[in-house]
């Protein structure tokens, strides 16, 4: 995928590497708390897996929304340069 981007705004090998790590790590944790449940529920891993996908891409992502708005807003009113989303430095 990096090798996807426009060479001259492909992100250093670095900052793409803890973008795509915090991605494999999310899809860990849903593997294992699907393989969990399922032995407690003795349900269909499988449509485990889908209920654990749908509710991760709304309700997951919805809280993540409102979580980075309230970060960055606080962080812009404290003014903490270093702390801001997106910018690397």
């Amino acid at each position: 995928k990096r090798f996807r981007e426009p060479k001259h705004e492909r992100r250093p090998w670095r900052i793409w590497f803890l973008d795509t790590s915090k991605q494999a790590i999310g899809m860990l944790f849903i593997h294992f708390a699907n393989v969990y449940l399922s032995d407690l529920t003795e349900e269909d891993p499988c449509s485990l897996y889908l209920i654990n996908f749908l509710l991760d891409a709304t309700l997951g992502m919805l809280l993540i929304y409102i979580g980075i708005r309230a970060v960055s807003s606080v962080v812009e009113w404290q003014q903490w340069d270093s702390l801001r989303f997106g910018e690397y430095g």
